[in-house]
């Protein structure tokens, strides 16, 4: 069972560090001019959240809910700037990404900010999870790459918080592949939109 946890709607007026602000601003640039090149296929399912908010409300989360460990995982990591913002915070990260293209340059972002996060090439579901899925056509679905999970050694429920930008339509999905194999009190982060994060406990 999932437990909401109301982000305050404040929580934007938190104080960003300058050198993290210039990152943001940074890593919004690399984003906008991947996005406008014009000699490849656009990445679909590649969207950028509002990072700013995302590191207000996990620095947030941090300081006043309780955590069952440090270890944080991104699925669908894209260019890791979350991954990167995590770590920032003293997190332990992993991001999973399945597109090599957004892998490289998630690479890029880590390399650039220095920071310990561990970048996984893979499918962020484990096995079996697409059966909890209503929707065969789903954007987290039919990845043809290999399970993440087998390559770290470690399972969702090793996690202490998991965080996702899904995919309009899917946020039900991901809140029930959590709810089945997170660990009992880990959290779950998910970023739906402007002004829409939302923050759950496993009970």
């Amino acid at each position: 069972m999932l437990q909401k946890i109301e982000i305050p709607s404040h929580v934007d007026a938190r104080p960003i560090p300058d050198r993290v602000v210039k990152r943001f601003e940074s890593a919004k640039q690399r984003i906008e001019a991947f996005q406008d090149r014009w000699d490849r296929p656009q990445i679909e399912q590649f969207v950028a959240a509002d990072y700013s908010h995302v590191f207000q409300s996990l620095d947030w989360t941090l300081e006043t809910q309780m955590t069952i460990g440090r270890r944080f995982v991104e699925w669908g990591s894209g260019f890791a700037i979350v991954s990167a913002a995590a770590a920032l915070l003293g997190l332990d990260v992993i991001g999973i990404e399945s597109e090599d293209v957004l892998l490289q340059q998630g690479r890029i972002t880590v390399d650039d900010w220095e920071v310990p996060v561990e970048l996984v090439h893979g499918n962020f579901l484990p096995t079996g999870a697409e059966s909890l899925a209503d929707d065969p056509m789903l954007p987290s679905l039919g990845h043809p790459v290999e399970n993440a999970y087998d390559s770290i050694g470690l399972d969702i429920d090793d996690f202490a918080i998991v965080y996702s930008y899904p995919w309009p339509g899917e946020d039900d999905f991901h809140e029930a592949v959590f709810n089945r194999y997170a660990a009992r009190g880990a959290l779950l982060m998910m970023f739906c939109g402007p002004n829409d994060i939302r923050l759950y406990r496993k009970t």
